[in-house]
């Protein structure tokens, strides 16, 4: 599996959408003026990117069983 270079692809955007949400947490956990302005688009940017990663994951999935 590790030889599949989708598997790369895919652990990279589960990676980023940890990055992404340790972000929207640190800035939430500190508060103030960068929070209150940028906290939506933070979790937009989270879910856009959970998404890629979802379709991505399913795609290796159903490309690892045989394509069926």
């Amino acid at each position: 599996m590790a030889d599949d270079p989708l598997f790369y692809v895919v652990a990279a955007a589960c990676l980023a959408v940890v990055v992404i949400l340790l972000f929207g947490i640190g800035s939430f956990a500190k508060g103030g003026e960068f929070n209150r302005k940028h906290a939506n688009r933070i979790m937009r940017w989270r879910i856009g990117a959970q998404l890629f990663a979802v379709i991505l994951l399913l795609g290796f999935v159903w490309l690892r069983s045989g394509g069926n």
